[in-house]
């Protein structure tokens, strides 16, 4: 069995918070089967029925294997593109903003739900809550990730900006020792000039004569 990320854990969490204030069941999150709860004394609300349904099925999202995790975003996935409403709109976008599956695309969850604020009227009470809550996370996560990323960029251009430097250091001393080689190169060859010339005048100077009486 899967164990959820922290982000989700929180969610989850936060989200049971709001399940348990409208007063819905909350017994299927235990992992062990118990004996069936007594008959709340007021009917279930709606809301907290349908974000019964939200938990089960993230639950269900996160521990499931990878079929399970497929066959649950393509059942997502299709009827969204069915009949888009806000709740459809609002479980695909749960469910794509859980992590720990290949499907996972937070920017696109936080594209659904950001249209999901901008007409919170056509959601629950319980369902804007929801919404809000995994909206504030994910724009946390992405800005944080866009930091990171950020980040590595800068350092990375600063890397290849050191790298650029040490290697402008390294040709300009090259060129440096190739200028002061060339240079004593062509002081070799003056003095070596120099040393024929004066070779060549002391084998043409005359030899010294006895004078005659």
């Amino acid at each position: 069995m899967r164990t959820p990320p922290d982000s989700l854990r929180i969610a989850l969490g936060a989200a049971l918070v709001l399940c348990t204030l409208a007063g819905c069941n909350t017994s299927f999150l235990s992992r062990e089967h118990t004996a069936p709860a007594p008959a709340p004394a007021q009917p279930v609300s709606a809301s907290a029925a349908v974000l019964s349904e939200y938990l089960l099925l993230l639950q269900r999202l996160v521990q499931g294997s990878a079929s399970d995790q497929a066959e649950i975003v393509a059942r997502a996935q299709n009827e969204y593109d069915a009949v888009p409403t806000p709740s459809r709109e609002l479980k695909l976008a749960l469910i794509l903003a859980t992590p720990g599956h290949p499907a996972t695309d937070q920017p696109r969850a936080q594209r659904l739900l950001r249209e999901l604020a901008a007409h919170p009227e056509t959601l629950l009470p319980a369902e804007r809550a929801l919404a809000f809550l995994e909206l504030s996370q994910i724009d946390d996560h992405l800005t944080l990730v866009a930091e990171n990323r950020r980040l590595q960029t800068e350092a990375a251009r600063e890397d290849q900006a050191r790298m650029a430097s040490a290697n402008r250091r390294l040709q300009a001393e090259v060129e440096e020792n190739g200028r002061l080689r060339k240079e004593l190169e062509e002081a070799r060859a003056k003095l070596d000039a120099i040393a024929n010339i004066e070779r060549s005048l002391n084998e043409r100077k005359p030899g010294t004569t006895t004078p005659h009486p």
